[in-house]
């Protein structure tokens, strides 16, 4: 079974979750030839204050 481990900031709308959910599934099942019914996604929201870019807090740079 595969699984993809997401990690993305926070922010994103659940319609958002859920396309990338759909399109990531539909990604590893064309990929590696995998049932859809197999493929597991979890998304890991990152708070903005705990991402750094460039070396400050991504809170800090958008």
């Amino acid at each position: 079974m595969p699984i993809a481990h997401l990690e993305i900031l926070e922010g994103r709308t659940a319609e958002q979750r859920a396309k990338l959910i759909s399109e990531v599934t539909d990604a590893i099942s064309r990929s590696i030839d995998a049932p859809k019914e197999r493929v597991r996604v979890i998304i890991t929201e990152i708070p903005k204050a705990n991402w750094g870019i460039g070396g400050v807090p991504a809170s800090e740079v958008r």
